[in-house]
C-alpha cells in the first residue's frame, strides 16, 4: 500500500488538528504544509507534524492524495487558480470552511470539480491558531462531506475511511443541505448570542452592574460570542440567503412573544418554555456540533484562604487537566460555588470521583 501523503494550506487550529489526528492514526503518513505564520510552520515541524514546510503553494504539493485548503474562507477561493497549477489529477481536494454553496461555486469555475470534495469538520474552539490545535479536537465531532456531482464514489468512500480514521464521523450532504443546516443551528445562535451581549452593554449601568452579576444563564447562552469577529464576518457574507431567511423567521417568533407578554397569554407563554424544554431535553448530549458541549462541574467549597488552591492542586496532581477555574457569584442556575471547566467528558468523570471520594459535594452540568 502506497504512503499516504496530505497536503495543508493553512495550519490553523482546524486544519493543525486534523494533521494531528492522521499523525496519530497514521504514524507514517507525510504531511506537506504551508502557512504565512511562519511561527506556526516551525511549531508544526519541531513537533514532527509536518514533514515538508514550504514557502509558497509550489509542485511540493503534486504527491498529494488530500489537499486540504484551511485558509480563511475568501483566502481558500482566490488560493484556487495556484492550487490548480500543482493539483495531480489523482488528488482529492478539500477544504475545512463552515459554508459550502461559495467555495463550490469557485470550484466549478476552476474546473475543479471531479476532484472537489467539501469538508467541514463540526468541532472548534474560543482559541485559534495552530498553538491550540490538538489531535481530540476531531474526536466523535461529525465531519460533513459535499461532494460534487462530478466527483466519484470512490473517492467519497475513500475519504469516508479517512474521517473515520481521524476518529470523527462522516456525514454526506448536498452544499445547500449543509448551508441551511449551519445556518440554523450555527450562523444564526452566534448572531442572537452577539447581539444579546451588546445589549446588555448597551443597556448596562455607568458603575457595570449587569457585568457584574452576569453569570449562569446569560453566560451560557453568549459564550459563543467569544469567537473571532474576522471568522464571522466572512461566514455572515457567504451565507447570507440562510442566515436572512431563518433570521426573518426568529425575529417574526420574537414579535409574537412580545405580543403574548404584552397580552399577559399565560398558556403561550407556558408553551413558550415547555416546548422549548422539550425539543432541548431530546438533543443527542454529545460533543458533535459546531456549538461545543461544555465540561464542566460544581463545587461546594468553604469561603476560606487556600479552598481553591487546594482543588487545582489535588486535580494537578491526579494528571487532571482543567480548562478554567473561577469563583460562581450570582449562582441563580447553577449549584456550587466553585466552576471548573474541563477538556473532555472523562476528565470531568476522573474529577468528580476524586472530589467525592475527599468529601466535597461537586453538582455535574451537561450542555
Amino acid at each position: 500500500m502506497a504512503k499516504l501523503t496530505c497536503g495543508f494550506i493553512g495550519l490553523g487550529l482546524i486544519g493543525g488538528s486534523i494533521a494531528k489526528a492522521l499523525k496519530n492514526a497514521v504514524p507514517d503518513v507525510k504531511i506537506i504544509a504551508y502557512d504565512v505564520n511562519t511561527a506556526s510552520m516551525d511549531l508544526a515541524v519541531s513537533e514532527q507534524i509536518v514533514d515538508v514546510a514550504t514557502s509558497t503553494v509550489d509542485e511540493t504539493f503534486n504527491t498529494c492524495d488530500y489537499l486540504f485548503l484551511c485558509a480563511p474562507v475568501s483566502h481558500n477561493a482566490e488560493n484556487l487558480e495556484t492550487v490548480k497549477k500543482v493539483l495531480s489529477p489523482n488528488c482529492i481536494l478539500t477544504d475545512v470552511g463552515s459554508v459550502k454553496g461559495d467555495i463550490h461555486v469557485h470550484i466549478a469555475k476552476a474546473g475543479l470539480s471531479r476532484q472537489f470534495i467539501g469538508g467541514h469538520p463540526m468541532a472548534g474552539s474560543e482559541r485559534t491558531g495552530y498553538i491550540n490545535s490538538k489531535a481530540l479536537l476531531l474526536e466523535n465531532a461529525y465531519y460533513v462531506l459535499t461532494p460534487t456531482e462530478d466527483v466519484s464514489a470512490d473517492k467519497v468512500a475513500a475519504y469516508q475511511n479517512l474521517v473515520k480514521l481521524m476518529g470523527a464521523i462522516p456525514l454526506t450532504l448536498s452544499c445547500s443541505q449543509h448551508d441551511y443546516v449551519t445556518a440554523a443551528i450555527s450562523h444564526l445562535p452566534h448572531i442572537i448570542a452577539a447581539s444579546l451581549v451588546n445589549l446588555v452593554r448597551d443597556s448596562d449601568s455607568p458603575d457595570g452592574l449587569m457585568k457584574m452579576v452576569a453569570a449562569g444563564g446569560f453566560k451560557d447562552i453568549t459564550r459563543i460570542a467569544s469567537s473571532s469577529p474576522e471568522m464571522w464576518q466572512q461566514i455572515c457574507l457567504t451565507n447570507t440567503d440562510n442566515i436572512l431567511m431563518l433570521l426573518n423567521d426568529y425575529i417574526a417568533s420574537l414579535e409574537k412573544i412580545r405580543e403574548d407578554l404584552a397580552d399577559q397569554s399565560p398558556t403561550e407563554l407556558y408553551d413558550l418554555f415547555s416546548d422549548a424544554r422539550t425539543y432541548r431535553d431530546s438533543f443527542i448530549n454529545a460533543s458533535s456540533g459546531p456549538i461545543k458541549r461544555v465540561y464542566t462541574l460544581n463545587v461546594d467549597i468553604a469561603d476560606e484562604p487556600g479552598a481553591l488552591a487546594s482543588i487545582a492542586t489535588m486535580l494537578a496532581l491526579h494528571a487532571i487537566s482543567i480548562k478554567n477555574i473561577g469563583i460562581t457569584h450570582n449562582r441563580e442556575f447553577e449549584d456550587g460555588v466553585l466552576r471548573i471547566e474541563f477538556y473532555d467528558e472523562n476528565a470531568v468523570e476522573s474529577a468528580k470521583q476524586l472530589l467525592t471520594s475527599k468529601g466535597y459535594q461537586t453538582h455535574d452540568k451537561k450542555f
